[in-house]
């Protein structure tokens, strides 16, 4: 069954801007700007009276409806993200060969892992910033706007410290997201 007319609206926070033109979402807040495009998704996105970002979906059926919610989702994620920022911490897990991480040239360094000689280079996506963690014994920290590139940045690291061919419940190596979020409001 269709549904004839579905309809979200998110608030524009104070200090923000935002323009919304042929689906392509652009917002503006004191750490920066980020832009995202929803072209891949049939509805009406408008600005109302400089204050709500409308999305009206007509004529939907069940798994049209679902992306209404998805697109204010991304838009609040924007608003956070130029407002406060986003922060992934990653935790080193070992039990004997003690995993060392750098940092150069734009791509995050893992060597030692498992023992092993290989160096695993993971490149940051735009826009995300290495931190290593001066009061917490092997942590790192990944700082950003964007939303999407903070967390893929975060997967990749702990996807290239993946333990094959062996017994997963003995070998808990690796370098895992032990705490994320916005950034707490200054």
């Amino acid at each position: 069954m269709k549904t004839v007319l579905a309809s979200r609206q998110i608030e524009i926070p104070e200090g923000v801007t935002c323009e919304v033109k042929a689906r392509k979402v652009t917002v503006t807040g004191p750490r920066g700007s980020l832009t995202r495009d929803f072209k891949h998704m049939d509805m009406d996105l408008k600005i109302v009276g400089k204050k709500y970002v409308r999305v009206d979906l007509w004529f939907a059926n069940r798994k049209q409806l679902a992306c209404v919610r998805t697109v204010i989702s991304h838009i609040d994620n924007m608003f956070v993200g130029v407002t406060r920022g986003f922060t992934y911490k990653m935790r080193f897990v070992y039990s004997h060969f003690p995993i060392n991480v750098s940092f150069s040239g734009g791509k995050v360094e893992i060597r030692n892992f498992l023992g092993e000689k290989r160096v695993r280079k993971i490149p940051l996506l735009e826009g995300v910033e290495y931190v290593r963690s001066a009061d917490v014994k092997d942590q790192i920290e990944l700082v950003g706007n964007d939303i999407a590139n903070v967390s893929l940045t975060a997967a990749k690291i702990q996807q290239a410290t993946n333990v094959r061919k062996k017994d997963l419940r003995k070998f808990l190596d690796g370098i895992y997201v032990s705490e994320k979020g916005a950034n707490p409001e200054e």
